[in-house]
């Protein structure tokens, strides 16, 4: 049997229904969505569709949603972008100890090259940023804040709402990473007070390859990608239009069956920290208990390293871990459970578990059967 796959905050696969929708573009209607043809033309309005499926998704206005080639690009524009565009601003960037990389590396980039000062804001020890201590890291010359809205390892929901208040008390530019809340929990751009927010296609059943940064009517950004005047001039570059329509598509689905799939996706992972809890002693679960994604259990087994249990687990269950081993000496934690402040022992053997749409009960029972005998071989019961 092949593995049972509990690793969707990495990846999902593309859902029946959207490579349905992509299948055309794919094969058919393959023009060139700049052309003035006819080919071209329905590859416009098939981009224009894409459009609204995204904004119903978003609570937005379809001309303030940019296509990207997915949430990495879209954090970049909107950090580097924002900043080139907007120099007046100020020099100061303030974001969390847990963010992507795709944030974080941006701000440090901005660092090193253009001198920028960059405060990380701690969080406490289920991952939520407190917003008192958000509130002391800003400055008069901070220019733009970015907080994640949903922490891809451990699953904790930061209070955005909250945030996008202080935001707009201090007159600053709130960009969010939403690439794992989109789909699995409600996101909506006025309800959440953001001005910009950051999507990745593959977090929600589109391919691989594409996402979207939506931003505020009247906010300006330089491009990244400079060339002809796709996406209103700010993203250069001929439309990826089957990757678009299936990221519409995507969300389509995504707002018919947002209830139901939380609701469902809560039960499962409920079922499997109980299975688990029950089996095996010394189990820690990290996150907020109850703000958090409905779908995501980050687990942490006292005394056994994440890499040990994955290669004894591998063939039965594919799943992500907190730590790596680099070397036979050196354990390295990730850095969102370092800012947790989690035990080293209970750290280092930290997995991430991830359900998804076509998680089953039995695949759960299963995960529960593999994972609790694996730990019990390593601890030599």
């Amino acid at each position: 049997m092949p593995p049972i796959y509990l690793d969707y905050n990495a990846s999902t696969p593309v859902a029946a229904e959207v490579f349905e929708s992509m299948r055309p573009f794919l094969t058919v209607n393959f023009g060139n969505a700049s052309s003035s043809h006819a080919c071209g033309r329905q590859c416009r309005s098939a981009i224009a569709r894409a459009r609204e499926q995204v904004a119903d998704l978003l609570g937005c206005a379809p001309e303030e949603i940019i296509f990207t080639s997915g949430g990495s690009e879209a954090n970049n524009l909107a950090i580097k972008g924002f900043l080139e565009a907007c120099p007046e601003a100020g020099n100061h960037l303030v974001t969390t100890a847990i963010e992507h990389p795709a944030v974080s590396e941006a701000c440090r980039y901005w660092q090193r090259r253009r001198g920028y000062r960059v405060t990380f804001v701690p969080v406490d020890e289920y991952g939520r940023v407190q917003l008192p201590e958000l509130e002391a890291a800003l400055t008069p010359q901070t220019a733009l804040l970015s907080v994640m809205h949903a922490n891809n390892e451990v699953g904790t929901l930061q209070p955005l709402a909250d945030i996008a208040a202080l935001a707009r008390r201090r007159n600053l530019v709130l960009h969010c990473d939403a690439a794992q809340s989109v789909g699995k929990v409600p996101v909506r751009m006025n309800e959440l007070g953001v001005d910009m927010l950051s999507v990745a296609g593959h977090k929600l059943y589109a391919p691989l390859g594409v996402g979207a940064l939506v931003v505020r009517r009247g906010l300006q950004l330089e491009p990244l990608i400079h060339g002809a005047r796709q996406e209103q001039q700010r993203r250069a570059g001929t439309e990826n239009v089957a990757g678009i329509v299936g990221l519409g598509q995507a969300c389509a689905m995504a707002q018919r069956d947002l209830v139901q799939h939380m609701t469902r996706m809560q039960t499962l992972r409920d079922r499997l920290w109980h299975g688990l809890h029950s089996r095996i002693p010394e189990l820690r679960r990290n996150g907020h208990p109850d703000y958090g994604l409905p779908n995501t259990l980050s687990v942490s087994f006292r005394g056994v390293p994440a890499n040990t249990l994955l290669a004894e687990i591998g063939e039965l269950l594919a799943v992500s871990a907190g730590a790596a081993c680099h070397s036979a000496e050196e354990m390295v934690i990730s850095h969102v459970l370092q800012a947790m402040q989690v035990p080293r022992e209970y750290a280092m053997g930290t997995l991430r578990l991830s359900l998804g749409r076509y998680t089953t009960e039995e695949e759960i029972d299963r995960a529960v059967a593999v994972l609790a005998a694996g730990v019990a071989k390593l601890r030599g019961a």
